[in-house]
């Protein structure tokens, strides 16, 4: 007789296989609340969809007091916990730098900084590609969008693996005091660096995102000093881990598959459907999470206003009922409605840029390289974030064409 079903989210192993609890997870409690945790989650795809599709029902504002503290003086809420006109306010001032047509302009540049990249890797047999290529390319990228110095992405980095690090924690009621702490510390330190970048832009505009969001500040009642700058940190920080994730991710389903890689050789025209599946099988980002802005009931079980949901991207991107052997990776998966972005008001805002930026690195790394192979043996180091389904190290040795 089967065990009851039980799924702990930051247990190692489940981490690194999800995927059989999550199967069965759809099967036998599609809808499951955490024993002694004030949070519920589900796992369909359909559930997941709906969830994330009714922002009314379902609220990002809600989430806030799951959040570590924060210092609302120096960081007003997030735009990612926000809802509504209130929400939409702060995309809108964004969103206009995400475009595809706006995106497809950095192709060129992505692609430089990727073959100065892979020209210091290939000085190297062996190499980390998560060091080497992963985290790198993404913080310049995002660093010359928004118009950071490149020479501070360490810094950002950083900081951004500092706060990536504990992202979910509350929910699991795994923060601490002195995580909590750590995490104000952060805050205030990235604002010092910020506020006086910002004031320059008012003086000194450029081409970059952080002039048009000082210009809109300029404009009185559409962002706030404070909002700008905690859209900027959002930006900087959400703009490289989530890609960074995607492009170790994509490395290792190409070490993986030896067929493949050979072919992707061959065919870069596959290179986007590839990413498209990665996104699907290989998830990098697991969870999204909501709360009940009213009473609803799901598959039984009733939910309070206020009660936390986890919606897990991971479990709904391998449901039979969408996906066509949904635990086989295919490269040429056509209609892959995965919802590895999110879905809805809240869907993410660089999915574009994280595709292109993936695809690119794929590309020159494919052209640049004769010979890729996966270097040393035993489990690679996780993500410190159960939220993040990726690698901190992917060691491989490679050689030049």
């Amino acid at each position: 007789m089967n065990e009851p079903f039980a799924f702990n989210p930051i247990d190692e192993a489940t981490r690194r296989n999800p995927f059989p609890t999550y199967r069965r997870a759809r099967r036998e409690a599609p809808v499951y609340a955490h024993p002694g945790l004030p949070v519920t989650s589900v796992f369909r795809y359909d559930d997941v969809q709906a969830i994330l599709r009714d922002a009314r029902t379902w609220s990002s504002a809600g989430l806030r007091r799951m959040q570590p503290a924060t210092d609302d003086a120096v960081a007003p809420p997030m735009m990612m916990l926000q809802d509504g006109a209130e929400h939409a306010r702060l995309r809108s001032l964004v969103n206009q730098a995400f475009t595809p047509r706006i995106v497809a302009r950095l192709e060129s540049r992505i692609r430089a900084i990727a073959n100065e990249l892979l020209d210091a890797a290939l000085e190297e047999s062996k190499v980390d590609l998560v060091a080497a290529l992963a985290t790198p390319l993404p913080v310049r990228v995002i660093a010359e969008l928004i118009g950071v110095p490149t020479e501070d992405g360490a810094l950002f980095k950083a900081w951004s693996d500092a706060l990536a690090a504990s992202v979910g924690s509350g929910f699991l009621g795994a923060s601490t005091a002195d995580q909590q702490q750590a995490q104000l510390a952060i805050g205030r330190e990235l604002h010092a660096y910020l506020e006086p970048l910002a004031e320059r832009r008012r003086s000194e505009p450029r081409d970059d995102l952080l002039s048009g969001l000082v210009a809109s500040e300029l404009e009185g009642s559409r962002l706030s000093f404070p909002e700008l700058l905690q859209m900027i940190v959002l930006l900087l920080v959400a703009g490289n881990e989530t890609t960074t994730t995607l492009i170790g991710n994509a490395i290792l389903d190409l070490l993986e598959r030896r067929e493949l890689l050979a072919r992707a050789r061959k065919e870069r025209a596959l290179l986007p459907a590839f990413v498209e599946e990665v996104l699907r099988f290989s998830s990098p980002i697991q969870m999204d999470a909501r709360a009940a802005s009213t009473a609803v009931e799901l598959h039984g079980h009733r939910f309070a206003p206020g009660d936390v949901v986890l919606a897990w991207l991971g479990a709904a991107n391998r449901d039979e009922g969408h996906f066509d052997r949904p635990e086989e990776f295919s490269a040429e998966r056509r209609d892959n409605r995965h919802l590895a972005f999110g879905f809805g008001a809240h869907f993410c805002l660089g999915s574009n840029l994280a595709r292109l930026e993936t695809r690119v690195a794929l590309d020159v790394l494919l052209e640049r390289t004769r010979e890729l192979e996966p270097d040393g043996s035993g489990p690679l180091p996780l993500h410190p974030s159960f939220v993040f389904r990726s690698y901190t190290r992917v060691p491989v040795r490679l050689a030049a064409a």
